[in-house]
């Protein structure tokens, strides 16, 4: 069953916290979900599905769904896949309201690793029985390592250099100055970023995403209701999720899960990468944004390092406007997973509430990509491509 067409969303909403001390995690949750709502022009006892993963308290949305009051909840999700799990989620929304299940599907993410660090606690991802833990955690990997070697091997396969995977930092930080909430408003260059200070070879500082506590919602409804709302229309056109794992050791690392998610979303929606106006891509280094838009096909494989150069991801300035709210790597990655924000600032774009300065004329078709996982080793890749009620 194809998902064009079948949903909407209807209510976004990102937390303007970006460091929480005072506040819970569930308490995080339940002001995102009144933001949602509020945004939406509906109220909780309209949310007959709740979506959630591995960021909420608790046993999966079962807790979440009675803090949140949610009285008429018929439909729940806790699908994980890390930072990309949101995206996976508006899918699996869209697929739950196209089969019956549900009509008005609330989704949410908090997180607060700033405070927590602050408190002396530690994020936990494995369990005793996670199956890679006695291969792999006796050599201590390091999440910039990983991602660090697949910048290396993209440089040594195709002649990527640091200063085209600046390029990417240049163009979020030309965004991130319009966004009052953005963690970095300070536009930087080419220079600041190579000069920076190196934390794993080849990636800098200034090529690491940012750390914040907050979060963010959405609201995915029927056409029915959508249409009953007062708010602009964003219509599901397409989706795909995929993972990549380690293959038992014979992995290229110049490639991540979105050459099969990007296609499965292009294919259901429609369309192809040269109709996308605008794209949210999951930045939790430089060198993520950089093999994502090589393989949603933005570009050839190997060429991307050109493709991102010389502000080609600015809006009004290049071919391919990214992420204009500055991105996990200036505005906001709240807990650790960036796929929530995506989806929100393209559903912006859609409507056309993306701040002026980096709004895209006639937005009608926007992207948003997620990566959970790492891209150097296991990831759940998904591609989310929405739409106007003209598309």
């Amino acid at each position: 069953m194809s998902i064009k067409g079948k949903a909407y969303i209807t209510g976004i909403y990102e937390h303007p916290t970006r460091k929480a001390p005072d506040k819970t995690l569930p308490q995080l949750h339940a002001e995102i979900a009144k933001g949602v709502l509020e945004d939406a022009g509906l109220t909780k006892d309209d949310v007959d599905g709740y979506f959630c993963a591995g960021d909420a308290p608790g046993l999966g949305p079962i807790n979440m769904i009675e803090y949140l009051g949610l009285n008429n909840v018929h439909h729940m999700d806790s699908t994980e896949t890390g930072g990309s799990s949101y995206i996976v989620h508006v899918n699996h929304a869209a697929q739950a309201i196209a089969a019956g299940h549900c009509s008005v599907a609330l989704i949410t993410l908090a997180g607060r690793p700033v405070a927590d660090a602050k408190e002396g606690k530690s994020a936990r991802f494995y369990s005793p029985d996670t199956p890679d833990l006695p291969f792999e955690m006796p050599y201590r990997f390091n999440v910039v390592n990983m991602y660090a070697m697949c910048a290396m091997r993209h440089m040594h396969e195709y002649g990527t250099t640091s200063e085209q995977l600046a390029w990417i930092k240049i163009a979020a930080s030309h965004h991130a100055q319009h966004n009052e909430h953005a963690k970095l408003r300070d536009v930087v260059t080419v220079e600041d970023v190579v000069n920076s200070p190196m934390i794993a070879d080849p990636l800098h500082r200034l090529d690491c995403c940012v750390v914040t506590d907050g979060g963010g919602g959405l609201l995915v409804v029927s056409p029915e209701v959508a249409k009953s709302l007062k708010r602009p229309l964003v219509k599901v056109l397409g989706a795909g999720e995929a993972p990549k794992h380690l293959a038992g050791g014979y992995v290229d690392l110049t490639y991540s899960g979105a050459c099969w998610s990007g296609p499965k979303a292009f294919e259901e929606a429609g369309v192809k990468p040269t109709d996308i106006k605008y794209a949210s891509i999951y930045d939790s280094f430089t060198i993520t944004v950089l093999e994502t838009l090589e393989d949603l096909g933005f570009c050839e494989k190997g060429k991307g390092g050109a493709f991102v150069s010389d502000g080609n991801l600015i809006s009004g300035v290049g071919k391919l406007p990214f992420n204009t709210d500055g991105g996990g790597l200036c505005n906001n990655h709240p807990g650790n997973r960036g796929g929530m924000t995506k989806v929100i600032e393209a559903a912006r774009q859609i409507r056309g509430e993306a701040h002026p300065k980096v709004q895209v004329p006639n937005c009608d078709i926007a992207l948003a990509h997620g990566t959970g996982g790492l891209l150097g080793a296991r990831m759940g890749s998904a591609t989310l491509i929405l739409g106007s009620e003209a598309a």
